[in-house]
């Protein structure tokens, strides 16, 4: 095992341009974590695609949202299953349903994927039952086999909850490492380039892997438990063992209760100076999360003005754009430059 990491940052290098990450693929029009998700983002500009890992109860790392798997798969259909159902305390929090850890790798082979958010994407419902559940591995090697000599695609892995699987059993961090290993990943230059909100499990996987090992992002939520990863000293803090931040974009573009834009941050400012990369997520096409003002018509899933957003945010110098609708990231940086920087606290104005 490699010493613990250095207290001092890491050396990190910013992007020569922002990355477009599809998120869970190009979920917006498709299944999320499906195999059509993960192509259609890649043929649309993303230069990353991101799932999430949960594991199985033999130890397999698969790709799932969260290990409750009724809302994306069709578990809650196979009768086969129905004596699985069970509620439990997840992170914090009771919830009811199917879990991935209750089932083998096999077993979960077997289940079908569904839209996860069929009242705001019902086209993508008619892509139901068409893809099963992929493993990490399997999506990283679709990300090599659609890399050229002139393009290459990685995966952004987000490790869901890794401290609260350990406490069942099923050591996150571990399991991850070997993988990596296995698949040649665990260096600087590999495929993979690991996230989580649990800092403690990055941390963890740097004193394994080590300074040398794959590049990190620490996500920050816009809850105010995760306030003191975005201080300064917290940020310095992140800078020892990760190369950047992947922060809601709510903590950039500033919301009132009202869903209205009432200003910017200087939180990308502050993340550039401890030398770190600044990646947000999760920008959606659809009115119902968008800020008020780039809403178009009445419909909660009719689409908004989502490249004005991404603008914004890249007029704000971000590293990159996580999104469930790659192409309108890629128009976006297409148009850069767009003008002047707003200033922190200010109002952008629209383009």
């Amino acid at each position: 095992m490699h010493a613990p990491a250095s207290p001092v940052p890491l050396r990190a290098t910013r992007p020569a341009r922002p990355l477009v990450v599809g998120h869970r693929g190009a979920s917006a029009y498709r299944p999320e974590h499906t195999r059509a998700s993960f192509e259609l983002a890649i043929d649309l500009g993303a230069d990353m695609i991101e799932p999430d890992v949960v594991i199985s109860r033999d130890g397999a790392l698969v790709v799932r949202h969260e290990n409750e798997l009724s809302r994306s798969t069709d578990v809650a259909s196979r009768p086969e299953f129905a004596a699985r159902w069970t509620s439990r305390v997840v992170a914090g929090r009771e919830r009811a349903g199917w879990f991935a850890e209750d089932f083998t790798l096999a077993e979960l082979r077997t289940l079908r994927a569904v839209e996860r958010m069929p009242d705001l994407r019902p086209t993508n419902t008619a892509y139901d039952g068409q893809d099963g559940i992929l493993t990490l591995a399997e999506v990283v090697e679709l990300a090599r086999r659609r890399s050229t000599p002139q393009r290459r695609v990685r995966v952004l892995a987000e490790l869901k909850k890794p401290t609260w699987f350990a406490g069942r059993g099923l050591p996150m961090v571990e399991l991850v490492a070997a993988e990596l290993r296995l698949m040649g990943d665990a260096g600087q230059d590999g495929s993979v380039v690991l996230q989580s909100f649990d800092a403690g499990a990055l941390r963890r996987l740097r004193a394994d892997l080590g300074d040398d090992g794959p590049a990190m992002l620490q996500l920050v939520d816009d809850d105010a438990c995760d306030d003191d990863l975005v201080t300064p000293v917290g940020l310095r803090e992140v800078s020892t063992y990760a190369q950047g931040i992947a922060p809601s974009r709510h903590r950039i573009l500033l919301r009132d209760d009202e869903q209205a834009l009432t200003g910017v941050s200087d939180l990308v400012d502050q993340a550039h100076s401890a030398g770190l990369a600044v990646i947000p997520w999760t920008l959606r096409p659809e009115n119902a999360f968008l800020p008020r003002h780039l809403r178009r018509g009445p419909e909660p899933a009719g689409p908004g003005d989502a490249l004005a957003e991404a603008r914004l945010l890249l007029d704000l110098g971000v590293d990159g754009l996580i999104t469930d609708s790659p192409d309108h990231a890629v128009t976006a940086i297409s148009l850069r430059p767009s003008g002047p920087r707003p200033r922190p606290g200010a109002v952008p104005q629209l383009r």
